[in-house]
């Protein structure tokens, strides 16, 4: 099974695809965890993919592409995966050509989301206010198209993501099944 988890920063996006990872046995993938590790890395691309992240921008859809593509190759997501963080632009999901079965998206308010992120407390590259403001606008901006174009194909279920931790990971597995 290929899952997708789509929603704006702070969603709960990690929180439902470590559980489901260990609900369903099938490994989970972050691009974001991804990248955040990538820029500790002391290479010219690491070091790219920091002021990236740092100035709240993404990563280009060219360089995700290549990243993502390269880390589905491996043994462990050959026989399904929950993906978080991508694709994030039509472009990445038109190029994109894996088959995927269920595209969640975890429906959060912008309020609810700032909110959540404000009281995070990690020492992520990508969490100043402005870096956060402007995921959220690119989020609206670029990801939501990426919704339509799952909704086009069918398999786009929407998920009210300001509900406890618990109901939200429920109604995922139900619609599962």
């Amino acid at each position: 099974m290929k899952i997708i988890l789509v929603g704006i920063q702070g969603a709960g996006k990690s929180t439902q695809g470590n559980l489901l990872c260990e609900k369903l046995k099938i490994p989970y993938l972050s691009t974001g965890h991804i990248f955040r590790e990538m820029a500790k890395e002391q290479t010219p691309e690491g070091n790219h993919i920091k002021e990236t992240l740092n100035s709240g921008n993404l990563i280009p859809d060219d360089q995700t592409l290549k990243i993502v593509s390269e880390y589905l190759q491996r043994t462990e997501y050959q026989n399904g995966y929950i993906l978080d963080g991508f694709p994030r632009t039509t472009v990445q999901a038109e190029v994109f050509k894996e088959h995927i079965d269920y595209v969640f998206y975890l429906k959060v308010s912008d309020k609810e989301a700032l909110w959540r992120l404000s009281g995070r407390d990690d020492e992520r590259l990508d969490t100043t206010l402005k870096a956060i403001r402007k995921r959220i606008d690119l989020f609206h901006q670029l990801t939501e198209p990426v919704l339509e174009y799952y909704n086009h194909k069918g398999i786009l279920l929407e998920i009210d993501g300001e509900q406890s931790i618990e109901e939200i990971n429920k109604e995922i597995l139900s619609k599962l099944q």
